[in-house]
C-alpha cells in the first residue's frame, strides 16, 4: 500500500520531469541550429560578395587597358584598390584560419598596394611605365585565372548546395593530423592558393614611392534621393506581402528597422511560410517611400525545368506586374539552378544606367527568388528630360581608343567622377580577346568611363 501511494505520487512528478527535459532539450537544439544558421548564412555572404568583388577586380584591371585618358585611368586604379580591400576583408570573414591561403591574400595586397601608390601621384607628370604597365597586365591576367577558380567553387557550392560549416569543421578535426582532408571547397580554395603563388614573388623590386592618407572612394545611398512619403511598420509590412504575392494568414511576418549608420533608413522584412521551417523570405524595405530595395527568398530550388530565355520570359513578366516598366535585359547568367538577369532601364532609345537591378530567377518553378534594385530605387527619375548629343555619333568615335574594334553604339546616360548624369555614346567593340563597353560624352567628347565586359568571346559578337 506504501509503495503504491508512493508511486502515484511519483509517476506524475516523473512525467512532468521527463517533459521538461524534453522541452528544454527542444529548446537547446533549436537555439544550436539557429546559431548554426546564422553562422552559415554569414559564411555564404562573405563567400558570394568574394566572388563578385573578385568580378569587378578583374575588370577594374581590364579597363586599364582600354582606357585612353590619364584622368580614367587614375579613377580606375583608385577602384582597383578599394576593390581589392573589400576582397581581402571578405577572405577574413571566411572560416579559412587552418587553410594555407596566404598567398592570395598577398596577392590581393599587393594589388592595393601598386593601385593606391599609383593613383595618388599624379600620372600627367609621371605617367605610368612600361614595368608598370607590365605589371598591371600581370596582375589582370591572373586576376582573370583567379576568378575563374573562384567561380569553380561558386558553381559547385551552388549545384551541390555545400555547407561552410562543413568545412569549418572539417578543417577544425584535421588540424592535429595536419590532413587538410578531401573537403570540395577546401580543395578549390587550395587551386586558388596555388594560382595566386605563381605571382606574388614577381616584380617584388618595383618601388612606388612612400604612401600618403587613404582614400574614400564610397559612393553613399541617400534618402534625399528617394520620392515618396515616410511609410509605418505596418504599411513595410503590407508592402512585403503584396510585393511577394504571400497571404498574411499563412506566414509569420516579422518587421524591424534596419539603416543604422546608413544614409537611409528602411524595415527588413522577414516572411516565414507556415508549414516550411527551413523557407524564409527577407526584404528591404526603403521607410521614404516603401520601395523595396532587395528580396532573397532562400527556399530550396530543384533541378532545373526552364532554360535562360524562359527564365528571362518570367522575369519580364515579373517586372510588369510590379509596374517596372521600359526596362531592357542586358544579361543572363545561370548560376546553378538560378538565372541572374540584369536589366537596365531606357528612355528615348538611350540606356540609363544608374537605373540597373538584377534579378534571380529559380529555373524549377520560374519564380524570382532574388530582387537587387537599390541602383534603381535611388537613381530613377519620372521626369528626366534628355539633352540633344552636341556631337554626331561618328564624331564621338573619333575620341575612342583606336586599337578597339568598335562593334555596336548607341546613346546612354552613366554617371562622371562627379556623380552627375551624363549623355553620352556607348561604343561597344573588342580589344585583343576582351569587350568593353566605352563612354564618350555626347557633349564635348570627353572619355567619361570604360566598363569590361565579362564573359564574351569575339566569335560570339
Amino acid at each position: 500500500m506504501v509503495y503504491g501511494k508512493i508511486a502515484r505520487v511519483l509517476t506524475p512528478i516523473l512525467a512532468v520531469a521527463t517533459i521538461g527535459l524534453g522541452v528544454w532539450g527542444y529548446q537547446e537544439n533549436q537555439d544550436k541550429n539557429r546559431v548554426l544558421i546564422k553562422a552559415e548564412n554569414q559564411y555564404q555572404r562573405a563567400f558570394h560578395d568574394l566572388a563578385f568583388h573578385m568580378d569587378q577586380l578583374q575588370d577594374e584591371l581590364g579597363k586599364t587597358m582600354a582606357i585612353n585618358s590619364r584622368r580614367q585611368i587614375d579613377g580606375t586604379l583608385s577602384n582597383v584598390w578599394r576593390i581589392s580591400s573589400l576582397a581581402r576583408s571578405d577572405v577574413g570573414q571566411l572560416p579559412l584560419s587552418l587553410l594555407p591561403f596566404s598567398k592570395t591574400e598577398q596577392f590581393l595586397a599587393d594589388i592595393g598596394d601598386f593601385s593606391y601608390r599609383a593613383a595618388i601621384r599624379d600620372l600627367d607628370k609621371e605617367p605610368l611605365n612600361e614595368k608598370e604597365i607590365q605589371k598591371l597586365q600581370m596582375y589582370h591576367q591572373q586576376a582573370s585565372k583567379i576568378q575563374g577558380e573562384l567561380r569553380n567553387v561558386q558553381d559547385k557550392v551552388l549545384g551541390q548546395q555545400l555547407r561552410w560549416m562543413d568545412v569549418e569543421l572539417s578543417l577544425a578535426s584535421a588540424q592535429d593530423s595536419g590532413n587538410l582532408g578531401d573537403n570540395t571547397i577546401v580543395e578549390g580554395f587550395k587551386t586558388i592558393d596555388k594560382t595566386a603563388d605563381k605571382v606574388v614573388d614577381e616584380y617584388a623590386d618595383l618601388d612606388f614611392g612612400p604612401s600618403v592618407n587613404m582614400l574614400q572612394l564610397e559612393k553613399q545611398k541617400d534618402d534625399k534621393n528617394i520620392k515618396g512619403k515616410p511609410i509605418n511598420e505596418q504599411q513595410a509590412r503590407q508592402v512585403a506581402m503584396k510585393f511577394t504575392g504571400i497571404n498574411e494568414r499563412d506566414a509569420d511576418i516579422k518587421v524591424e528597422k534596419t539603416g543604422k549608420g546608413n544614409t537611409y533608413q528602411a524595415y527588413s522584412v522577414t516572411i516565414k511560410p507556415r508549414g516550411k521551417e527551413e523557407h524564409e523570405i527577407n526584404l528591404d524595405i526603403t521607410k521614404k517611400g516603401g520601395h523595396v530595395v532587395w528580396l532573397l527568398d532562400n527556399r530550396d530550388v530543384k533541378n532545373p525545368q526552364l532554360d535562360l530565355p524562359q527564365a528571362q520570359q518570367r522575369a519580364d513578366e515579373f517586372l510588369k506586374a510590379h509596374q517596372f516598366e521600359n526596362m531592357e535585359a542586358m544579361t543572363q547568367e545561370q548560376y546553378g539552378n538560378l538565372a541572374v538577369i540584369t536589366y537596365v532601364h531606357t528612355e528615348d532609345g538611350a540606356r540609363i544606367y544608374p537605373e540597373l537591378m538584377t534579378l534571380q530567377v529559380a529555373l524549377d518553378t520560374g519564380n524570382v527568388v532574388g530582387f537587387q534594385a537599390e541602383d534603381y530605387v535611388f537613381n530613377h527619375k519620372q521626369d528626366r528630360k534628355l539633352s540633344k548629343p552636341a556631337l554626331t555619333k561618328e564624331q564621338a568615335r573619333k575620341e575612342v581608343n583606336p586599337n578597339l574594334h568598335v562593334q555596336e553604339s548607341r546613346l546612354a546616360v552613366v554617371l562622371n567622377d562627379r556623380n552627375q548624369e551624363t549623355l553620352c555614346y556607348e561604343y561597344v567593340g573588342w580589344l585583343g580577346e576582351e569587350a568593353y563597353r566605352v563612354f564618350i560624352d555626347a557633349k564635348s567628347g570627353e572619355e567619361v568611363t570604360v566598363e569590361k565586359l565579362d564573359g564574351i568571346r569575339p566569335d560570339q559578337a
